[in-house]
């Protein structure tokens, strides 16, 4: 396997009445044609950058996010685990604003008028565009799980949007007394960051480790009858944390029945499963937006066309990360930062008729096991048959060394720092 440095990762990633009371962050309307972004993550920030920067202000960029800062659900679970603090993972646009020219909306964009190509604020506001990139990540089917709901997740929380659910279950997962268990409801296929679960499921066992807790067990109950990296994961849970975590797969559970969040049980057609600490993660589609837009599919999800990220729905519009249908590429903060780059190469041939390349989109998904034990998964990709296709892949092999490990783990810390700094123009 090639060693992924931060250098390298950039060149693998590179591949009406409410308009008169307007407020005072939106522009004057210009002779700049007008790009819209909706979501401020790995997609979203990506675009605005790539755009700004490479028209040279031949563009006015105005990105949207519901939030004034950014807290990635990549790399929150070594959050989990102890091995970052909540503030390394959190960042802000002032770079984007400062040195890019972005202009930065902080609030919820609330409906887009596709006739009239305007994006409509939850305050009011209307913002025109010319090109409007739809990155609004996953939105969470509470209800798919009987008994969970938007409020159970205080109770038992999913942590599958970072931020204040995140330092939520951190703070459950660190008030565990020992004999107290824990049990995850993982979610099933499609869903925001494949191997996610498992790495949490790790860190949650090293908490417990570390303190010394011996009785304590996690069982993760999955609708999968089968998980990303699944045996390099068994592998370091025996050899770590030996008769601490138990799976369940498909073939065992039946289904999810119903959960009690108050009372700590999931009922299944297993039976039911008992944990002072529950951490369900639901079944996930495309962000609100992006069906209020009328881009999604039955699926839930956004169809593109595989060259560009445009929707195959509206030419004007294109969708890039974990709302997107795109192919063999998984759900992951890389292959948003990947497909932004493509995303935004056509916006300015669109727009400043700049010279449009072929796609070509990489992901690689890092996942701590336990101190200095890190293993990935990776593939480059094409466009094959209309479709974003696998050209070459790669995974951690069984039985590495103990030093390879570590490296691994190293890299994903290197390219943490770079697609952050690549995210949002500041230095890795």
């Amino acid at each position: 396997m090639t060693k992924l440095t931060r250098r390298r990762f950039g060149v693998l990633a590179g591949i009406g009445a409410t308009t008169l009371a307007m407020p005072a962050y939106l522009r004057a309307q210009g002779a700049a044609p007008r790009v819209v972004i909706i979501g401020g993550g790995a997609g979203g920030a990506t675009a605005a950058r790539y755009i700004a920067r490479d028209s040279e202000g031949a563009i006015d960029v105005t990105l949207i996010n519901d939030a004034d800062r950014y807290t990635s659900c990549f790399f929150s679970n070594l959050y989990l685990g102890g091995f970052r603090d909540f503030a390394s993972i959190t960042h802000d646009y002032a770079t984007l604003e400062s040195q890019y020219g972005i202009t930065k909306v902080t609030g919820l964009a609330a409906s887009v008028d596709r006739e009239a190509m305007t994006v409509t604020m939850a305050d009011g506001a209307t913002l025109p565009y010319d090109r409007l990139i739809v990155a609004p990540g996953i939105d969470l089917i509470y209800d798919a799980i009987e008994g969970y709901s938007e409020e159970a997740a205080q109770i038992a929380p999913h942590s599958w949007k970072a931020g204040a659910q995140t330092q939520l279950l951190h703070d459950k997962l660190n008030a565990l007394e020992d004999g107290q268990n824990i049990v995850m409801v993982a979610p099933p296929n499609p869903y925001r960051c494949p191997p996610g679960p498992y790495e949490r499921v790790s860190m949650f066992a090293h908490v417990l480790k570390s303190k010394g807790f011996t009785n304590s067990t996690i069982t993760i109950l999955d609708p999968k009858p089968r998980f990303s990296k699944q045996g390099l994961f068994t592998e370091g849970w025996a050899r770590h944390y030996p008769g601490m975590i138990d799976w369940l797969g498909a073939d065992i559970i039946d289904e999810v029945g119903a959960v009690d969040v108050n009372a700590g049980v999931v009922e299944t057609g297993f039976g039911a499963f008992e944990g002072a600490l529950l951490n369900i993660i639901p079944p996930q589609k495309a962000g609100a937006i992006a069906a209020q837009a009328g881009l999604t599919d039955d699926s839930g999800f956004c169809p593109i066309d595989a060259n560009s990220m445009r929707s195959t729905i509206d030419e004007n519009i294109f969708v890039i990360g974990d709302a997107s249908i795109a192919g063999a590429m998984p759900k992951s903060g890389f292959s948003a930062n990947s497909q932004a780059k493509v995303a935004a190469l056509n916006v300015r041939g669109d727009l400043t008729d700049a010279r449009v390349f072929p796609a070509r989109y990489a992901n690689t998904c890092w996942s701590l096991i336990e101190t200095n034990d890190g293993v990935k998964v990776g593939a480059q990709y094409a466009v094959e048959d209309g479709v974003i296709a696998s050209t070459s892949s790669f995974i951690s092999e069984t039985g590495e060394s103990d030093e390879l490990r570590k490296e691994t783990y190293e890299e994903s810390l290197g390219w943490y720092a770079g697609i952050t700094a690549d995210m949002f123009g500041t230095s890795a």
